[in-house]
């Protein structure tokens, strides 16, 4: 999730509804905000196994990753080009019973494709540096509570990234070099840094009883808007290489990387192999 959410165009929320433990992630972030204590304990413990490996994810991310998506961006996007379009046959064989009967609810899907893709579209943060949040002022740290928060919304939807919208914010760039420094025991960016991670808790607390609620009382239609954001989020991907800090140009087919477009359908069929595995285990055990 970590991975998908330090890319431009890829959601964290997209990787969690693959695997098919979304609801449950979802479940898991009510219930530390809203629910009794007895349920916050079991809560918390999920999203603890859950935050290491993203921490560990970010952390690779910010190291490693950042300049091999610079080097690498083509096959980078190929892969993910292959994470979403193999599994979204396996997420409607999993919903086939909240979509089937009930196609009216495919103008979801249309809403979620024109939302990402618009957004994509009018990307006004193509390249550059962005905001300076090493010298903070009152304006700036509202800015960037306010940003911390629309970001980690999109973040928990799948197709939906929040890394492209802190480009439209301009704050990708000097968020994800502010962890860099930071996981250099540079404490320059650490008050923006804290100012984003509050935005983002306040983000979670406003929005997760909506999705809770779109998913208990609306499945069938949040289903059909989440696969319409992740069609949507194959174009994001494609124009990713032009949000780069040294933008370039968007992936064509003379960029596109098949090898690395089947490795991401592999991943996915393994990953979902291994989810059907552990599922047998738990019935049986």
């Amino acid at each position: 999730m970590a991975l998908a959410d330090s890319v431009p165009g890829v959601s964290g929320g997209t990787i969690a509804f693959i695997l098919g433990f979304y609801d449950k992630f979802i479940n898991a972030l009510n219930d530390v905000f809203y629910e009794d204590f007895a349920k916050k304990k079991s809560a918390l413990w999920f999203l603890f196994k859950l935050g290491t490996g993203w921490i560990v994810g970010m952390g690779l991310a910010t190291l490693v990753l950042t300049s091999l998506f610079e080097s690498k961006i083509y096959a980078v996007s190929s892969l993910f080009l292959g994470f979403i379009i193999f599994s979204i046959p396996l997420i409607i064989k999993e919903e086939k019973d909240n979509l089937k009967g009930k196609y009216k609810n495919i103008i979801f899907s249309i809403i979620g494709i024109l939302v990402v893709s618009l957004i994509t579209y009018f990307n006004p943060m193509t390249g550059g540096s962005g905001v300076n949040i090493a010298n903070l002022n009152f304006g700036l740290v509202l800015y960037i509570l306010v940003a911390g928060m629309v970001a980690i919304s999109a973040m928990v939807l799948p197709g939906i990234s929040g890394s492209t919208l802190l480009l439209i914010f301009g704050l990708y760039i000097p968020i994800i070099n502010g962890i860099k420094e930071f996981l250099h025991f540079n404490f320059t960016y650490f008050p923006a840094l804290f100012c984003f991670g509050i935005g983002v808790l306040f983000g979670i607390a406003l929005v997760i009883k909506l999705i809770k609620h779109a998913l208990d009382k609306h499945r069938s239609a949040t289903v059909y808007l989440i696969i319409g954001l992740m069609i949507g989020s194959l174009y994001a991907i494609v124009m990713g290489p032009t949000t780069l800090e040294v933008p370039k140009d968007a992936m064509s087919f003379d960029t596109f990387s098949i090898l690395f477009f089947i490795i991401g359908g592999l991943v996915i069929m393994g990953l979902e192999k291994v989810k059907k595995i552990l599922e047998k285990k738990h019935i049986e055990g």
